[in-house]
């Protein structure tokens, strides 16, 4: 069984040593591990350094792409090369990589396809109450879009095994946390949680530039990924509320009606209340447009599974291939 440490970098030169060097070299279970270093665009010394303490899988971006994409192309090249469990870590030596052996065990005993560190966020030293309190609320927003029960689903340290890659397909360029738990929950995957404790902070977030920014993107993933495997729940939850809104005024209208001694006045609920109907009736549009693209998502995912199993899989009459034998890219 071979496993893949894949590393998102961007200028890590500094403390991609402790990552590296910090990777177990023999997990029970495992034959082979292999790390990949996904470089980001760096302009400092990285690849030299992570060349240096012996990798010697990369993949290259020439400008920043983003964690989203580094973690895509990373997922591909690991597939090129045979893996048969993927684990994502970071290059900034926040996670501790000799956990890995726990966070794969799950996976080999065949008991999970995903398996995510939960980072105890209460424990974590330089994350204020504030970011405690949105880090479990965000992560109940997840498992609520999700059907989960994941504690920490900010997490990037993690490991996927081969079959559930075929079925994960990220789209973001911000963030793949959010956006593979929904996935992985609306498509029946086995996900496991492993607590582990944090290394001390070694610098500050290249992934957001303040709470709020960081707040608004994970919204957006979130509500994008609900609205794109549940369309019908979310519009018909504001058709309903357009709907009830939209009669408020209608019955306003009736009761000044017979009570007001201007019968003839108040057109403006009438005005009001057309226009909340109206909208409603759009929702039920939009909702039923929605799900039709879902069901055009799904059949396009089934035949993106296929392709993936086409390029990456391995029968059984398809020895695995040595390393030696993969060029890098």
């Amino acid at each position: 069984m071979r496993l893949v440490v894949q590393i998102p970098c961007l200028n890590e030169e500094q403390t991609l040593p402790a990552v590296l060097t910090s990777i177990p070299t023999h997990i029970e279970g495992i034959d082979e591990i292999v790390v990949l270093v996904i470089d980001d665009g760096s302009t400092d010394r990285t690849v030299e350094v992570a060349r240096a303490h012996g990798v010697t899988q990369f993949v290259h971006h020439a400008g920043t792409r983003g964690l989203g994409r580094s973690f895509h192309d990373g997922v591909q090249r690991a597939l090129e090369l045979g893996a048969d469990i993927v684990v994502n870590t970071d290059g900034d030596n926040q996670y501790p990589q000799e956990r890995i052996a726990d966070l794969v065990a799950p996976i080999v005993a065949g008991s999970a396809d995903m398996v995510i560190a939960d980072r105890q966020v209460h424990l974590v030293e330089h994350f204020t109450r504030s970011t405690v309190r949105l880090q479990k609320f965000g992560s109940r927003i997840v498992n609520r879009a999700a059907g989960t029960h994941v504690p920490d689903a900010a997490s990037g340290f993690r490991a996927y095994s081969r079959d559930s890659l075929m079925l994960l397909n990220t789209i973001t360029q911000f963030s793949y946390c959010m956006e593979t738990i929904i996935q992985a929950g609306n498509k029946q995957l086995r996900i496991a949680s492993v607590p582990v404790v944090t290394n001390p902070k070694t610098r500050e977030s290249r992934l957001f530039t303040s709470v709020g920014q960081h707040v608004r993107k994970s919204a957006g993933a979130i509500i994008r990924g609900y609205i794109m495997y549940r369309p019908i729940h979310v519009f018909a939850t504001l058709a309903t509320l357009f709907g009830v809104l939209g009669l408020v005024p209608f019955v306003r209208f009736l009761v000044l009606q017979v009570v007001d001694d201007n019968p003839g006045g108040h057109l403006q609920s009438l005005i009001l209340g057309t226009v909340l109907l109206i909208v409603a009736f759009l929702c039920v549009i939009l909702g039923v447009v929605a799900d039709l693209i879902r069901t055009n998502r799904t059949l396009i995912e089934h035949t993106l599974e296929h392709t993936k199993k086409m390029r990456f899989g391995r029968g059984p009459q398809l020895p695995q291939a040595p390393l030696d034998q993969l060029h890098e890219p």
